[in-house]
């Protein structure tokens, strides 16, 4: 079992780690996969100011400060775990959606909100997103 958790620094992504460790085997454990996607900073009063390889970076270190505290729970609980940051073009559910396919994951954990503060009534705009756009099965962490 191949399983994708999205992570976005949230306390809902921390659960969706804790629900998965919940369920399982230690002598079968699934082969799980984190991933954080940064929005690409395009803004020009920024890249005036420094160039796309320091921009990259600077991502990339922000993305692993947001997979840092799964990776803390995953690690305590000695589950082996792949973990990846990538630079989305605005469209973070699509780029979730993607990975999933692209990695054939038989399921993606996540949380129901982030940390955008920008929600639905029932979920939030990235969960909703990724709920519409994957084939792979969705599981909700509230």
């Amino acid at each position: 079992m191949k399983l994708l958790i999205p992570i976005d620094g949230s306390e809902c992504s921390r659960r969706a780690v804790e629900q998965v460790l919940r369920h399982v085997s230690p002598r079968n454990p699934p082969d799980i996969h984190l991933l954080h996607v940064c929005e690409r900073i395009d803004a020009w009063e920024v890249r005036r100011f420094l160039t796309a390889e320091e921009i990259a970076k600077i991502q990339f270190h922000e993305g692993m400060a947001e997979l840092q505290p799964c990776r803390d729970l995953l690690d305590a609980a000695a589950v082996p775990y792949h973990f990846q940051v990538l630079v989305g073009d605005g469209e973070v559910g699509k780029a979730i959606s993607h990975y999933a396919a692209q990695h054939d994951c038989d399921l993606i954990v996540m949380g129901t909100h982030g940390r955008t503060g920008i929600g639905h009534l029932l979920m939030g705009s990235v969960a909703s997103e990724v709920v519409h756009l994957t084939r792979v099965p969705v599981t909700l962490v509230k």
